[in-house]
């Protein structure tokens, strides 16, 4: 066992990866530390709430995201710098993929604090793994731009030729799909959602195919959609 473990963790930051969906995913370790560290720091304090009660974990918690992150770090680092243990973890997911994590990983390296990963569920990696689709080589590009920048963001990939990933809400997957095969033609694609969950659904084909299938059967839940990568012209 670590000996930080043992002693509650003193001084270190942890990212702690927690179920994408299954409460069962997250792993043993995740669970000691998350009940052996002074404080636990959520993106959404209610939505771990869930979590840590299953779990029977009694850390306090304080809420850590976009709209906080300059205002809270600071006392994050103070509370470290004291010899106090803290877990950061995301919604779902592995902490830094797409969420603050990123800024108070920087800080606290900055102070040399040390920062520790307890690996666990990402979503885009599991959709990647079930796509079918070639993921020896991939990069993954998280949520595309909203509005300023979005035309500018398929243009630069379109001729990526390795397997793309994103991440998309479920009322801009449509657009996100039909931005796709404007910018980088009709593809091979895969779209996932609610993995892991009940409701689970993987959805395989063209392009043009996922896009008929959304006006027929629209989409609910986070989706993780892969996309082939740009073939060589013979």
């Amino acid at each position: 066992m670590n000996d930080a473990v043992q002693d509650g963790g003193s001084g270190r930051l942890y990212l702690v990866s927690t179920p994408i969906g299954n409460l069962k995913d997250v792993t043993l370790r995740a669970i000691e530390i998350l009940q052996k560290v002074n404080l636990i720091a959520a993106e959404d304090t209610r939505r771990a709430g869930v979590l840590l009660r299953h779990y029977s974990v009694n850390t306090p918690t304080v809420s850590y995201h976009d709209f906080n992150e300059r205002q809270v770090t600071p006392k994050l680092l103070a509370m470290l710098q004291s010899g106090k243990s803290v877990a950061l973890i995301t919604d779902a997911g592995t902490p830094g993929i797409s969420d603050p994590a990123f800024y108070l990983v920087r800080a606290a390296l900055e102070k040399q604090i040390i920062v520790e990963n307890i690996p666990g569920p990402s979503a885009f990696v599991a959709a990647l793994v079930i796509s079918g689709l070639p993921c020896d080589r991939f990069v993954f590009e998280g949520f595309p731009p909203a509005k300023k920048g979005r035309q500018k963001f398929f243009h630069e990939l379109a001729d990526e030729a390795r397997t793309i990933v994103l991440y998309e809400a479920p009322q801009r997957v449509e657009k996100t799909l039909a931005a796709v095969l404007d910018h980088w033609g009709d593809r091979r694609a895969v779209l996932a959602r609610e993995l892991t969950k009940l409701h689970e659904e993987v959805r395989r084909g063209m392009i043009s195919e996922l896009l008929a299938g959304i006006s027929e059967r629209p989409l609910r839940g986070e989706c993780v959609v892969v996309v082939e990568g740009k073939r060589e012209a013979k």
